[in-house]
């Protein structure tokens, strides 16, 4: 059989880049769910191995630890609205505290420029009714939004337990994609691409109880307010790949502001996220999840973008782990290796410009039949 020519095969590779994209955006509410049961029903794999060994009943080795996971969330959900209920009862303390900030920089514009505290107060009360207006129109959206998540959520158990139930299914039709000769490279890929992802998520659960632990706790000893909820916040913010930290430490913050009316807390706070993340980036999530599959920055970005833009939260937080898997399949795919080339960060040694095929070894013939040097 005749290869396809370059172009084709490129221009075949780039339509059906454009399918998939246009694909995940159509179903997105459909797909999303799918992809985070596969995730996380990798991650339960050694469980539910661990109670297949001892002759544990096959339902019940599934059941058990779903449990395990539904439990999990329940705990973080319950601490995190605790908090959010200690933060809703300061709300007096709060309103205060945000009335001497808004009226210090009330004087500090009138200092600085003609503006005087009348034409501000005038300026505020225009854009709080332009947001009243706004936040109106997006209430109908929000209650949308929350359904959808509740759908969400059901559909995850089930998803999952099928996914377990029917693995070697789902095992068999991977393999008759291919030939038998590739039956080894798929079995290679299967078990890395198995080994990443439940390397990842059992990273991030336990990167979000020691970043909870670790940053509440030096917040608390510094005496900052609600220091287990700005913990909270950012560990789970910190999820997102360089987005999520930096809007951490926005949240981060505004919560010091609204708790103080002194600026040195929010130092000490922006002083101890900066410390607790170089020694999370460093030194203990590179040990935690011990993935050999490195994404560069620019293409983990960009994921976390594109991935938000499709699919919102869901997609943002499974950017990292899709990007992870797409490479391990590009870099023992011949015909797709230049994608796994993109997505990793292995820099060569040196400028492909100046490897001895692309250099210039004469004059470059123009259409026009004139010689440039």
């Amino acid at each position: 059989m005749k290869e396809l020519p370059l172009t084709v095969r490129r221009s075949i590779e780039l339509l059906g880049l454009v399918l998939i994209g246009a694909l995940f955006v159509v179903a997105s509410d459909i797909i999303m769910p799918v992809i985070m049961a596969f995730f996380i029903s990798i991650m339960l794999l050694p469980v539910y191995r661990f109670l297949r060994k001892y002759k544990v009943p096959e339902i019940i080795a599934i059941i058990f630890p779903i449990l395990l996971v539904v439990i999990f969330i329940g705990l973080i959900a319950w601490f995190f609205t605790a908090q959010v209920g200690n933060l809703v009862s300061d709300f007096p303390e709060i309103k205060k505290n945000m009335a001497q900030h808004l009226k210090s920089l009330s004087e500090w514009i009138s200092s600085v420029s003609s503006y005087s505290p009348t034409e501000q107060m005038n300026f505020i009360n225009k854009k709080s009714n332009d947001l009243l207006n706004m936040a109106g129109g997006m209430a109908s959206g929000a209650a949308v939004t929350l359904s959808s998540l509740f759908v969400f959520v059901g559909l995850l158990p089930i998803y999952i337990y099928l996914m377990l139930f029917y693995k070697d299914i789902l095992l068999r039709f991977i393999f008759m994609w291919f030939k038998t000769t590739d039956h080894p490279k798929v079995k290679d890929a299967i078990y890395e691409t198995e080994s990443i992802i439940k390397n990842y998520l059992v990273g991030l659960l336990i990167q979000i109880t020691y970043m909870t632990i670790l940053l509440g706790g030096l917040l608390m000893l510094f005496g900052i307010q609600h220091a287990l909820l700005i913990g909270i916040i950012f560990a789970i913010l910190n999820l997102i790949p360089y987005v999520g930290a930096l809007i951490g430490n926005i949240i981060g913050v505004l919560l010091t502001i609204t708790a103080s009316t002194s600026l040195a807390p929010v130092v000490t706070v922006l002083a101890v996220i900066a410390a607790v993340q170089f020694l999370d980036n460093n030194i203990l999530m590179p040990r935690i999840v011990g993935s050999k599959v490195k994404i560069n920055a620019l293409m983990a970005i960009l994921g976390v973008v594109v991935g938000g833009s499709v699919a919102g939260v869901s997609g943002m937080f499974l950017a990292m782990p899709l990007i992870a898997v797409l490479k391990v399949i590009f870099d023992r795919t011949e015909s797709f290796k230049q994608w796994g080339v993109l997505f990793g960060d292995e820099r060569p040694a040196k400028s492909p410009m100046t490897f001895p095929g692309f250099r210039r070894k004469g004059p470059v013939e123009l259409t026009s039949g004139t010689q440039k040097d």
